[in-house]
């Protein structure tokens, strides 16, 4: 009876943590939902900002610095399977707190920007843009280092749903991937901000948001479970 009591303890953990999986996984599915419709009907906002980061600046700057502190916190609170994991977990957590505390610079003829202090130094932004960077590549590390893993027992006979999953894991770590280096270029290289729409960034962002929620959810079992 010990045993069984032992035992039930033990499976309401491991379905406590899958669920935190989860529930990190549909933040960050739900983030850019959340900040751009929350910024057309509760702010002063008639259409799309330039990127994610422009968020920290309207009337959904609480929500923004919510949502990713959430994600920090699990970060922070997340094992993994061996001590690299742990601390990758650990700087990805950083990295997430780093983009709540520093802010992007302000747009100051953006007519939906809240203005708390007009003298943010430019290093700030720097920073929040330099961790937003290295969280995304945090995260494709997760997915296509630590996701991927399978369990030693099943090693030579992966199951049909693990073999899906890892697939997925995969497809997510490219997007994220490729979404950086797509906003690197945008930046970088001359002429491409006149030929697309200054709210291409934001779609990229979004995508890789997109793609690090998928992979979480996948992982907290919600969809492609073991049979």
């Amino acid at each position: 009876m010990k045993q069984k009591t032992q035992k039930e303890k033990e499976n309401k953990l491991v379905l406590s943590y899958l669920a935190l999986r989860s529930a990190v996984g549909f933040l960050g599915i739900t983030f850019p939902f959340v900040l751009v419709i929350g910024a057309i009907l509760f702010g002063a906002c008639s259409g799309f900002q330039n990127s994610i980061s422009d968020y920290h600046n309207t009337n959904m700057r609480d929500v923004f610095v919510g949502i990713l502190s959430a994600i920090a916190l699990f970060l922070f609170a997340y094992s993994g399977y061996n001590r690299l994991d742990f601390w990758m977990a650990k700087a990805a957590g950083t990295f997430a707190f780093m983009i709540a505390i520093f802010p992007d610079a302000l747009d100051l003829n953006n007519s939906c920007t809240i203005i708390p202090n007009q003298n943010i130094p430019s290093w700030m932004a720097t920073v929040h843009f330099i961790s937003a960077a290295c969280f995304f590549l945090v995260l494709a590390y997760f997915s296509i280092v630590l996701f991927t893993k399978t369990d030693p027992a099943k090693k030579d006979k992966p199951t049909p749903e693990k073999i899906k999953r890892n697939i997925w894991y995969k497809a997510c770590e490219y997007t994220m991937l490729l979404c950086i280096l797509l906003i690197l270029l945008y930046f970088k290289v001359p002429g491409l901000k006149q030929k697309f729409p200054l709210y291409t960034v934001l779609v990229l962002e979004s995508l890789a948001l997109w793609a690090f929620g998928i992979s979480w959810v996948i992982k907290g079992e919600t969809f492609l479970k073991d049979k």
